[in-house]
């Protein structure tokens, strides 16, 4: 028997065979086209696959190659000789500027190795990060310290002896507080941060002339400065030989500097502030990777740098010792500064505790006072008898070109020694202050200004090269 088949004709089954071929057709496209659709997703997953790895290696090499240049050259040493910082607790930092000298470095006290380059600023820093908070707290280079089998050295000398190591050390016992980082910064790299966050503005309370040394012939007044100006002020001492000590007033502006400095990064979004890292990276040598830098820097955004970045110097008088000048710490000032520092206050009960005010650079502006409302003593209610003689320095705090010319022409007149300035914050008050025991001097300058014109004796807040200063303001007739 034959089974019988099924017939594969189509017309035999009812079906149109033009249908069939074209459903047939559609089939094999969808099926074809699914299968292209596939593809082609996984080819772009593996093509995004393979560029995320290419950019994270690339990001791995990129942030591995600044790290290593941060870390080149580190004191192997110095890493048992940090503590260790906890979360957003207040840390301190050590920040030195080296003065790479070729001619000491081949000498043979020192010898010729990158050890052998004294510290040309010692800086401590006290950052607050749960408070936005920093402190800036210079030591004198010469400071005079004992460095056991080393002798009496200056305190520069531990990092020309020991290294970073022996430089953190030395200086943590010194301040009596534990250091937690360390930053050495090469002062010629300065130039180069400053540049990349496009300058910084500071206020300069007198005029910064230099021409046998730095050639700095700076105004006084508001300026910007770029990064090559920025870092001839942070070496300029010279400038200051007339004021005194020119380590104390350099030492100011390099704190200026780096809160200017500070002020651009932190008001920068995270990427310019990597940036500005891999810049620095070139020119410091930290113990810290770029992540926790920028990292730290983020937790300071909206920070206000006027208030917030307190500055000082410690407190120390010179002395010529065998036949080297050397400063000696006032124990006592040292350790009162130093509690108030370590407690989140400024270096200074006061403003006018601060040797360097009214010389030295800021960041804040100039100590003319906007104020109205100041305690002045009127001549007609002065105990003193005038005097008309003394050295004056005139400052015009309005918008009004040639003020300070005319009343120190006005001063000068009457008896004074008087140089004419421009303030680099408005007044409205025309106000005498006196430095010293001036008073007599400020009653003269009031008296010949007019019966309206009150002095006070200045707070720290204003120059204190001159016996006497006057804030020309808008009220002045």
């Amino acid at each position: 028997m034959f089974r019988k088949r099924k017939s594969t004709d189509p017309e035999a089954r009812g079906v149109d065979a033009r249908e069939l071929s074209r459903d047939g057709s559609a089939a094999r496209y969808v099926i074809k086209n699914r299968i292209r659709r596939r593809s082609r997703i996984r080819n772009v997953v593996v093509g995004i696959l393979v560029a995320v790895a290419v950019v994270a290696g690339g990001a791995f090499a990129y942030v591995h190659d600044i790290n290593s240049k941060l870390k080149s050259g580190l004191d192997s040493g110095l890493f048992g000789v940090l503590s260790k910082s906890s979360g957003d607790k207040p840390f301190y930092m050590l920040l030195l500027g080296t003065d790479k000298d070729e001619a000491r470095a081949e000498s043979s006290e020192y010898g010729s190795s990158d050890s052998s380059y004294r510290s040309d600023s010692i800086m401590l820093a006290r950052i607050d990060p749960a408070n936005k908070k920093v402190t800036l707290v210079s030591i004198h280079r010469d400071t005079m310290v004992d460095l056991g089998s080393h002798g009496t050295q200056k305190i520069n000398a531990a990092y020309a002896i020991g290294g970073a190591s022996y430089a953190t050390q030395v200086i943590s016992d010194f301040a009596g507080v534990p250091i937690s980082h360390y930053a050495e910064v090469d002062m010629d790299g300065l130039a180069a941060v400053v540049d990349k966050v496009g300058g910084v503005t500071i206020d300069l309370p007198i005029d910064v002339y230099d021409p046998d040394y730095t050639g700095l012939d700076l105004k006084a007044g508001e300026q910007t400065l770029d990064g090559k100006t920025a870092a001839l002020l942070c070496r300029a001492r010279h400038a200051y030989d007339s004021y005194g000590d020119g380590d104390l007033y350099r030492a100011a502006n390099q704190r200026a500097v780096i809160t200017a400095v500070l002020k651009k990064v932190l008001s920068s979004d995270p990427v310019t502030m990597a940036s500005t890292v891999s810049t620095m990276a070139g020119y410091v040598t930290t113990d810290m990777d770029v992540n926790p830098i920028v990292s730290l820097a983020s937790k300071f955004a909206g920070m206000d740098t006027s208030k917030d970045v307190m500055t000082g110097m410690e407190p120390t008088t010179s002395k010529y010792i065998n036949d080297t000048w050397y400063e000696i710490v006032n124990q006592d000032a040292w350790k009162t500064m130093m509690d108030r520092v370590d407690k989140g206050l400024s270096p200074y009960e006061s403003s006018s505790d601060d040797p360097s005010s009214g010389v030295s650079a800021s960041t804040d502006g100039s100590s003319a006072s906007s104020s109205t409302e100041k305690d002045l003593t009127l001549p007609s209610d002065s105990n003193v008898e005038a005097a008309y003689t003394g050295t004056v320095a005139v400052y015009n705090a309005t918008s009004t070109d040639g003020l300070a010319g005319t009343v120190a022409q006005t001063l000068g007149d009457a008896g004074f020694t008087t140089s004419a300035n421009t303030a680099t914050h408005k007044s409205d008050l025309t106000y005498v202050a006196y430095n010293g025991d001036n008073e007599a001097e400020a009653a003269g300058v009031a008296k010949t200004l007019g019966e309206k014109v009150g002095y006070e004796k200045n707070d720290g807040t204003l120059p204190t090269s001159t016996d006497v200063v006057v804030i020309v303001g808008s009220d002045y007739e």
